[in-house]
């Protein structure tokens, strides 16, 4: 299943998490403030290393760095991670 990593105040997490929502995509919101210190340090290393950007995105082992919300780079990033989704 598709893990965001978010943060409730973040607009792109809410932007991100409403358009997983519209495509009807499955996911797990992971809350980093609230997140076990392993995951927080692979969160950060996916994007560069220096701290947690997010929303982040991991599918299968497959990571997407954070990013501000574009929905058809979004589409185009999740169908590179594998993820199964029609586009309405």
């Amino acid at each position: 299943m598709l893990n965001v990593y978010s943060a409730a105040w973040c607009p792109h997490c809410q932007m991100t998490e409403e358009f997983l929502h519209e495509m009807r995509i499955p996911f797990n919101s992971i809350d980093i403030e609230k997140a076990p210190e392993a995951v927080v340090k692979k969160v950060i290393e996916v994007n560069g290393g220096d701290d947690w950007v997010i929303p982040t995105l991991e599918y299968d082992g497959a990571w997407r760095e954070g990013k501000v919300f574009n929905a058809q780079e979004l589409a185009e990033d999740l169908k590179k991670l594998g993820v199964p989704f029609e586009n309405h």
